[in-house]
């Protein structure tokens, strides 16, 4: 995640600053062994020294003179290292290496010892990434083919729908390798999204296709006319599907660039897809939709909209009395902004319990000060010492001595202290790795150091680069709703050719989005704020479909009587295909949920899925309800609107 922040990011300068002075990175793994004595810790970290992939192995030896019995050091450092016989180390596994490094030192420390750490959520997110998205897509795919059997009247029409996306999927993540890499978090999510997002596109041309071969004497003469009546829709679908993702690829925080990407080449590809291959496999296989006919398996709802124009006055009501505290909640829900921790029932997750039983919370960050002046880091780091969060520093005037000066030493004593411009200092705190109290505590940290050396100072870590990304995304969020909002209004605006219909369309929306967005405010849950980003952009690109489908059919059937009859005759008519497309949509989101040990994706898919239903309940119930109150106002705001003028 640290990759997709800007470059200018503080932390990044930080990262960038210290590759550069110092040949040794940051630690981002512990291990702890247990009931080892002072000689065997040593001995062992020779062997994880020798590990391929790993670096700067710090323990005791590093922090104190060994040479002087344990008893007589400092006891709050010895017991960040060595506390009742189980020693804790701390290293850096190289970037690109976390996978087979990890697995190395498993072998090396067995079942009986734990390790945790920033590298290894890495390997664990990148070797979970691939079978967890098999498994989704493997639960996935029959429950999709299953609703739209239920939803067809040919065993093979389910076969063309998934043929014409799927191989649009693949060639989505086939043309990946052109842009070299992407996360972990697009390549569990794009290809599952891409598929229920644009699967409808195929669903409105194939069922056009069956419409209008009752009507023609030859399936091509069924198909340029189902072409022709669909494209405006498909358009229209893929249009604000399309704007909405490319809002994503304004982001400073440059993973929704990575999905917003991937998604916007999914839905181009999906589009052409439809209109292109789709006609043509149609028309050369039409014979198998023919001979796999069957009945409808569901019953008919019959006036389901006269059904549900009952509610419209009370699904108004509790629209109005939720949207205010919908609107509110969203925006103060407790955010959480990196991967977050490892399921408990996983060994990495027990693993980094077993540590933090023994040696509590460890998050380590590192200060880099201006080198020459030892008297004034001596001042600096006792005063870290006093903060009550700072368990032990690892620097040079606690290792060696401030009275002694470096360069009466060897260099080996001194390269991981000093570099030709800055003093390192190792600060080990007690924070979590994200939260109000750490990024406070980081504020205090850079306060205290400013003291000392103004701006002239860098301070990195795991925590350091969450608070960057918390200050990242929090602007992103204002920049990407405007813009998704903006654009997919103005593609309402020229389907509609309307003021008040895109009014009327995104207040349906983003009401559910709202809605969607502030259940984990009220019921008090932590919210991983990347998800939050996405799905707020997301949701809205992905289901005002739902909108988009009910209000053309509306503005047709409002031509030819008047706006009560023409809601309920809508309904009856489409309420089938838009329930057909949020099922989808919202077994998407739920199996992503299930499936997903990710936070970042499983809140994901538990935001889609839920804001699928949502969606689909405000367009079934609310929507109906604004075009029945408002028709004067949008007959009066609608280019050439030629609505039905009698009563």
């Amino acid at each position: 995640m640290v990759d997709y922040l800007p470059e200018d990011s503080p932390s990044t300068t930080a990262m960038d600053t210290m590759n550069e002075e110092f040949d040794g990175a940051i630690a981002n793994t512990r291990v702890m062994m247990r009931d080892i004595s002072i000689q065997e810790a040593l001995a062992f970290k020779k062997e994880l020294e020798a590990t391929d992939g790993v670096s700067e192995v710090t323990w005791l030896d590093d922090a104190i003179d060994m040479k002087t019995p344990i008893e007589m050091a400092d006891t709050d450092t010895v017991e960040s290292y060595y506390k009742d016989g189980n020693a804790l180390f701390s290293f850096h596994i190289e970037e690109g290496k976390e996978v087979e490094t990890t697995e190395a030192i498993y072998q090396l420390i067995g079942e009986d010892n734990a390790m945790s750490g920033e590298a290894l959520d890495t390997a664990t997110s990148q070797k979970m990434t691939g079978t967890e998205t098999m498994y989704a897509a493997a639960l996935l795919i029959p429950i999709i083919i299953l609703i739209l059997i239920l939803s067809t009247r040919s065993w093979a029409e389910p076969v063309f729908f998934l043929t014409a996306i799927g191989v649009s999927v693949l060639i989505n993540l086939g043309t990946n390798i052109f842009i070299g890499e992407i996360s972990f978090i697009t390549q569990s999510v794009a290809p599952i999204l891409q598929l229920a997002v644009s699967l409808d596109y195929a669903i409105f041309l194939l069922h056009s296709f069956s419409d209008y071969r009752k009507q023609t004497e030859t399936p091509e003469e069924a198909m340029k006319m189902a072409m022709k009546r669909s494209f405006p829709a498909i358009a229209a679908s893929a249009s604000t599907t399309f704007f909405g993702f490319i809002a994503l690829t304004f982001m400073d925080f440059e993973i929704g660039a990575d999905l917003g990407l991937n998604l916007v080449k999914g839905i181009v590809l999906s589009f052409i897809s439809v209109m292109v291959f789709l006609p043509a496999l149609t028309l050369m296989f039409y014979h198998w939709i023919d001979k796999t006919q069957h009945k409808q398996l569901l019953p008919s709802i019959r006036n389901v909209g006269k059904t549900l124009l009952k509610f419209r006055i009370p699904a108004l009501i509790i629209l109005f009395i939720l949207i205010v505290p919908a609107f509110l909640g969203q925006s103060q829900t407790n955010f959480m902004y990196g991967i977050g921790d490892q399921p408990d029932d996983t060994r990495a997750g027990s693993d980094a319990t077993a540590i933090e039983d023994v040696f509590e919370k460890h998050t380590p960050m590192v200060l880099l000060v201006p080198k020459g002046d030892i008297a004034k880091e001596e001042n600096l780091v006792q005063e870290l010492k006093g903060i009550s969060q700072v368990k032990s520093t690892v620097s040079y005037v606690d290792a060696v001595s401030p009275a002694i000066p470096p360069e009466y030493l060897e260099e080996s004593a001194t390269e991981q202290f000093f570099s030709e411009n800055y003093s390192r200092i190792i600060v080990n705190s007690t924070v979590d790795k994200e939260g109000e109290a750490t990024f406070a505590f980081i504020d205090l940290l850079r306060s205290l150091t400013a003291d000392y050396y103004g701006d002239n100072y860098h301070l990195l870590g795991e925590s350091v680069t969450l608070y960057d990304m918390k200050n990242v995304v929090e602007k992103d969020n204002t920049v990407v709703n405007l813009l998704t909002v903006i654009t997919i209004a103005i593609v309402l605006l020229v389907t509609f050719r309307s003021i008040s219909f895109p009014v009327v369309l995104l207040i349906t929306i983003q009401s559910a989005v709202w809605i969607n967005l502030s259940i984990p405010y009220f019921t008090n849950t932590t919210l991983v704020y990347v998800g939050y980003l996405i799905i707020s952009t997301v949701q809205l690109a992905a289901t005002v479909d739902y909108a988009i489908l009910l209000t053309e059919a509306y503005k047709e059937n409002r031509k030819e009587m008047p706006a009560l009859k023409a809601v309920k005759k809508t309904i009856d008519e489409k309420i089938f295909s838009i329930g057909v497309s949020a099922s989808i949509l919202s077994s998407v989101g739920f199996i992503l949920w299930m499936t997903s040990s990710n936070q970042v994706v499983s809140s994901i898919g538990l935001l889609l899925g839920r804001g699928a239903l949502l969606a689909f309940i405000m367009v079934v119930l609310v929507l109906p309800a604004l075009l029945i109150v408002l028709d004067r106002i949008i007959k009066k705001t609608t280019w050439k609107p030629n609505f039905y003028k009698g009563k």
